[in-house]
């Protein structure tokens, strides 16, 4: 199969995977959309919301419908590194009385992790995770293991009970593609998912796509052909977000900003641009694409300073600002 036939197969079967989760989730259709997204791109994202809007219902019918395995990790304060990644156990053998280590892997060995309320944890549990994301490995008693492929890390965390958490530190959360915010349904919605969820149906998702095909998939939008204007946009969009080191960053973002996004957000914009045209079933990504995507790849890389605090100004505030005028 050639890329073009590839991406009109990804298109039809963006429209079955979205008829199935549809099928258990009411509503949502721009997080199930940047979820998509993020996986495509090979990326890992953040969900941010409060408790109740069918976190982890979303991540675990996505799981179901791409015929990928499934792990929750539920965060809390006494989460070991090793209750992650996984441990060596001591076992003798009954026959021959030799007694060997054997490695037993954690939950971290699956195609979609879904990390709970991630900032419920100290930070030396929460690097066990991100070191994983990050390498696709995990090294236990001097020895490497391979994490299979897809993987997709998928870390939720509730913004309104900040008592007893240790926040992600910027360097560790530029490790996640998107941060993707999940608001409250609407009357309408509510009212279907109150009717649904409290009836004896049980909705039956079928499977969509496969590990191998998700790869591939992943494969042709690193393929996808950019022009260089495209990239000159991200990038430039992105170098005003730093305040004082471009002469032409806005008067605001001097004002609000303490610091500017990374590299790494000009890389995210770039391929979450590809991944979105290549849903879509088009070639060749836009600036509108560019756009699309740069609320959640911006959301959590910059950070504010004392004024924008004092004034209540928000990043999401800031990010709109800068699309308006660019």
């Amino acid at each position: 199969m050639n890329d073009i036939e590839a991406v009109e197969k990804l298109k039809e079967a963006r429209e079955k995977i979205l008829t199935e989760i549809k099928k258990v989730i009411v509503g949502q259709d721009e997080v199930i959309n940047q979820l998509l997204i993020g996986l495509l791109a090979g990326g890992h994202c953040l969900i941010v919301g409060v408790p109740g809007l069918a976190k982890t219902l979303i991540v675990n019918t996505l799981a179901n419908v791409l015929s990928l395995s499934f792990q929750r990790i539920q965060f809390t304060p006494d989460l070991m590194p090793s209750d992650i990644t996984g441990t060596d156990i001591f076992e003798e053998d009954i026959n021959t009385g030799k007694r060997t280590f054997r490695f037993i892997k954690g939950p971290v060995f699956a195609n979609i992790i879904l990390a709970d309320e991630i900032n419920r944890t100290p930070p030396k549990t929460q690097s066990a995770l991100l070191q994983a994301m990050q390498e696709y490995e995990v090294t236990a008693s001097g020895t490497t293991y391979k994490i299979e492929k897809p993987f997709f890390v998928l870390a939720t965390q509730n913004p309104i009970e900040q008592e007893g958490t240790y926040p992600l530190p910027e360097a560790q959360l530029d490790r996640f593609m998107f941060e993707i915010g999940i608001g409250y349904p609407s009357e309408k919605e509510e009212e279907q998912i109150v009717q649904t969820t409290t009836s004896a149906y049980t909705p039956q998702v079928e499977k969509v796509l496969t590990g191998k095909e998700i790869l591939e998939l992943q494969r042709l939008v690193r393929s996808v052909p950019v022009s260089d204007a495209l990239i000159k946009h991200a990038v430039r969009l992105v170098a005003l977000t730093r305040p004082g080191s471009d002469s032409n960053c806005p008067q605001y973002i001097k004002d609000w900003v303490q610091w500017g996004a990374s590299p790494r957000a000009s890389q995210y914009l770039t391929l979450g641009a590809k991944a979105k045209c290549v849903l879509e079933g088009r070639h060749t990504p836009s600036i509108d694409d560019i756009r699309y995507v740069t609320m959640p790849v911006l959301r959590h890389r910059i950070i504010t300073n004392f004024n924008a605090n004092a004034e209540e100004i928000k990043t999401e505030d800031i990010i709109e600002k800068l699309l308006l005028e660019k």
